[in-house]
């Protein structure tokens, strides 16, 4: 019998490169893109209109997204499927990532 998890981790998020994607390589060879993706919107909340706005910092990692990455830009619209996991910083400071399972160039 397949277990599966109770728990869901799942978003999708469209919007714009902001920041010029940085690539490295993990020490056990893991090639990494991280980049910032910002995404502004209007929302209906309790039946009124919200702006939404939201930068989300975004990393996808292995060699799957190799030829995705390379040619991502600042300014280029895409959509990021992935699940969230909080990063903490040298300084002790956390931040939520957005770790990339499938990228889609919408421009």
């Amino acid at each position: 019998m397949v277990q599966t998890n109770p728990f869901s981790n799942l978003l999708v998020l469209s919007g714009t490169v902001c920041k010029t994607p940085k690539f490295s390589q993990s020490p056990a060879g893991i090639s990494h893109c991280q980049f910032v993706l910002e995404h502004r919107s209007t929302q209906i909340e309790a039946g009124m209109e919200r702006q939404s706005y939201v930068r989300l910092q975004v990393v996808a990692s292995g060699e799957q997204f190799q030829s995705q990455t390379q040619h991502l830009y600042v300014g280029q619209v895409i959509q990021v499927s992935g699940f969230l996991n909080r990063h903490e910083s040298r300084n002790g400071l956390s931040q939520l990532v957005l770790h990339a399972q499938h990228i889609e160039r919408i421009n």
